[in-house]
């Protein structure tokens, strides 16, 4: 059944959830087989390559535009700002970014090399005190690590969160104190310890005079992005402001490889050429025998035996391992490193990993946002940013709120 795929890589490659390609199963939307000896559903692996354009915006509602435009100037004091993803979209959406602060000292002479007027605060966020922007900043924005808390009590307090890099952006925001702050990590954070890491976060936010608004998982690529790239966003919002906060809405139109690396509709231009990492031989030999939108299920038998070692018998998809991209889909995630195992996201047409620039264009950075460091450090600054684009229309999203709070104050 080579020409078949389980349901857990149905559901990798597709990003829906097993339920969801069960209930689409029951519907007649998709047809799985039953594998003979075990029952199991199988699909088609050439259906599910199909259906990824057809059925990934099926639920989305058209979308024009979430374009906002400032009613006076907004300010953004940015956490853990990284090489500027995020700090750039909301540049582009049209925030002002009084301060970021970062700690990986390469990111932040990327970030003075490109912006030699942002007022970058390099170092450990512990050694900082924001009170200099106390109810002069509209926005904190930060993209803190995922840390498990210990639980002191039922209720999770900001004194038990301390020596975590949470407590370090909720003590920012305290001595900011702005209209409101957002958050922003990977989709895991939702199950982090069953849930209770983002309950503490919730909590902790509410004790310094927050409201959360229930935390949402942003696609990006139903934001211009064409990356298959999930970011959970946690929004907090003053409590003494009675205004909704509503998401950037997403957009039908999905981008692929092609529109991030070629002349058209994102970009104006080819990709410009770069360095990047190289395969070793023995990698390029196999993944040479993977055609464009296959992985290591499509190489022979006793290849993939060889290649894969022990994981060859163990279940899950593993659809990321030995993985080339095609040209008319989304990226898969990119990680801080383009040629690790579990990770290769191999070109479309040559057996490489996605050069320096390419990985840019990816993450829709403009062109001329230059990395500092090692290729390994541009890589790694790169894998970790937000998507620009993601974070334009966060931005958006920021600006209408804030439109509608100081109408509100008048």
């Amino acid at each position: 059944m080579s020409d078949y795929i389980s349901l857990s890589e149905a559901s990798e490659l597709l990003g829906k959830s097993k339920e969801t390609l069960r209930r689409w199963d029951n519907e007649g939307k998709l047809n799985a087989v039953r594998e003979p000896m075990s029952n199991y559903r199988m699909y088609k692996k050439s259906e599910i390559n199909t259906l990824f354009s057809s059925f990934i915006d099926d639920e989305i509602q058209e979308t024009v535009s979430n374009y906002a435009e400032p009613e006076h100037t907004y300010t953004v004091l940015e956490l853990f700002a990284g090489a500027g993803g995020l700090a750039i979209g909301m540049e582009k959406a049209g925030l002002k970014c009084v301060a970021l602060n970062e700690i990986d000292k390469w990111a932040c002479e990327t970030l003075r090399n490109n912006r030699p007027n942002w007022n970058v605060l390099e170092g450990d966020i512990k050694q900082f005190n924001f009170s200099e922007y106390h109810n002069n900043v509209d926005v904190v924005t930060g993209g803190f690590p995922c840390q498990a808390f210990s639980y002191a009590g039922k209720k999770l307090g900001l004194a038990d969160a301390r020596g975590t890099l949470f407590y370090e952006f909720a003590r920012a925001v305290k001595e900011v104190n702005p209209p409101i702050c957002i958050g922003e990590n990977v989709r895991g954070l939702l199950n982090h310890d069953n849930g209770k890491t983002i309950q503490g976060m919730i909590s902790i936010l509410d004790e310094i005079g927050y409201n959360v608004v229930p935390v949402q998982v942003l696609k990006a690529i139903n934001f211009n992005v064409p990356q298959k790239r999930e970011r959970l966003i946690l929004v907090g919002i003053r409590k003494d402001i009675d205004l909704k906060y509503e998401y950037p809405k997403p957009y039908k139109k999905i981008y692929n490889l092609k529109d991030a690396l070629k002349k058209g509709d994102l970009f104006d231009s080819d990709v410009p050429h770069s360095g990047g990492s190289k395969y070793p031989k023995s990698k390029v030999d196999v993944l040479k025998l993977v055609p464009q939108k296959g992985y290591w299920r499509d190489l022979p038998v006793e290849i993939q035996k060889e290649f894969m070692g022990g994981s060859f018998y163990l279940g899950g998809g593993k659809t990321g391992i030995a993985r080339r991209i095609g040209w008319d889909e989304p990226c898969l995630t990119l990680t801080c490193s383009p040629a690790q195992k579990q990770t290769e996201r191999c070109h479309p047409e040559e057996t490489r990993p996605f050069t320096v620039r390419e990985y840019a264009r990816i993450q829709t950075f403009p062109d001329d946002w230059k990395f500092a460091g090692s290729i390994a450090q541009q890589y790694k600054q790169i894998g970790n940013a937000v998507p620009v684009n993601l974070g334009k229309e966060v931005g958006y999203s920021i600006i209408t709120f804030l439109n509608q709070y100081y109408k509100m104050k008048k």
